[in-house]
């Protein structure tokens, strides 16, 4: 059943009220104060609970909403169950991708389609609280952040998994700056402008605070409940790590680095070369003092070496310079289809909110 939340008086033209008009009151449905965004992945058991569990949170708030799933390639049948949710709720809106492409491009189709002043995120794995929102909405204005970061302080996982996790979120901290415990956690609350123009592809969504920290915004945490995983499986392995560790490569460039190439890649070339010239110039003394041959000497290569590297970095260098990130990235997934939260104003408007692509 459509929530209606006004009214529009038909009368008012040209920006006027017309008193001659008959007086004809249609509902419509206002945007959305705060949009949840949930991506999910073979979480069939877990969705219909969520569902329930946080329109109870976001209706105390008294603040108009919508929820969209983000369904990641699913195999089982929590896309169906999304489906009867939109069917039956107005404020439920359903993203399927063709295959799994990853939690950050499901985030980035999420953060695309949002509508709400604040954007709530958090996995479909009833390891978050849904009633955590208030907290973090109060933290939010309270402390003036533009995000605030869940931090699972009492994290109610394996060894395996809170070991790696803290090893990655120290380095993390070591090499951003951002002084933050948990940069992962999925439970997180945005101001809307600090998602706009940002990118996510590979593993990024680990590190959208140090990314949004980059651009000047204020990025806080507070520690949130964990409870322990009741459906389906840990989607993160050795191979993700692997990727993530890579992806921080790209995130430390792209915040400190991206309008300054030159500065990253030049101070290294800079310094291997200045090693292969005092590596080249020691040989040329000793050669000058009739010290013997120097071309068959490993110091001999490993100076032409240095040399060439520092050339190339600086090389590399001046092309990031040249490029400066003028072109913008591409999108790598694709949707299957769309069903978008009802939001206009006339009764027709329920069949209207299937989009295919």
């Amino acid at each position: 059943m459509r929530r209606v939340l006004g009214f529009v008086d038909m009368r008012v033209a040209g920006g006027r009220i017309d008193p001659a008009a008959p007086s004809r009151a249609l509902p419509f449905v206002m945007d959305p104060v705060i949009s949840v965004v949930v991506p999910f992945l073979d979480e069939e058991g877990t969705l219909e609970e969520l569902h329930e569990r946080l329109v109870h949170v976001l209706e105390a708030e008294g603040e108009p909403f919508e929820i969209l799933f983000i369904d990641d390639g699913s195999t089982d049948g929590g896309p169906r169950v999304v489906e009867r949710l939109a069917a039956e709720h107005a404020h439920v809106g359903l993203v399927r991708f063709r295959r799994n492409f990853g939690k950050a491009a499901a985030l980035d189709q999420g953060f695309k389609l949002a509508r709400g002043r604040y954007v709530f995120t958090m996995d479909a794995d009833l390891q978050d609280d849904p009633s955590e929102l208030p907290r973090l909405l109060a933290a939010l204005e309270d402390r003036d952040l533009d995000v605030v970061s869940g931090w699972k302080e009492k994290r109610n996982d394996p060894i395996t998994k809170t070991a790696p996790s803290k090893l990655f979120n120290a380095t993390v901290r070591a090499l951003s700056g951002l002084r933050i415990h948990d940069f992962n956690c999925g439970l997180k609350l945005y101001r809307r402008e600090a998602l706009e123009g940002l990118e996510l592809y590979g593993e990024l969504h680990r590190y959208i605070p140090v990314l949004v920290h980059g651009r000047g915004f204020r990025v806080g945490e507070l520690s949130v409940t964990h409870h322990a995983r009741k459906w389906g499986r840990s989607k993160y392995g050795v191979e993700r790590m692997a990727r993530g560790l890579f992806d921080l490569m790209t995130v430390v460039l792209l915040t400190r680095y991206r309008r300054r190439p030159l500065h990253l890649f030049g101070w290294a070339g800079l310094a291997m070369s200045s090693l292969g010239v005092l590596c080249l110039a020691y040989l040329t003394v000793l050669w000058f003092l009739g010290q013997g041959p120097i071309g068959t000497r490993p110091l001999f290569f490993l100076g032409i070496l240095l040399l060439m590297l520092g050339v190339q970095l600086v090389s590399t260098g001046l092309l990031g310079e040249m490029i400066n990130s003028t072109r913008g990235v591409e999108r790598t997934y694709t949707v299957r289809s769309k069903i978008l939260p009802d939001v206009r104003p006339d009764a027709a408007g329920d069949a209207s909110r299937l989009e295919a692509s």
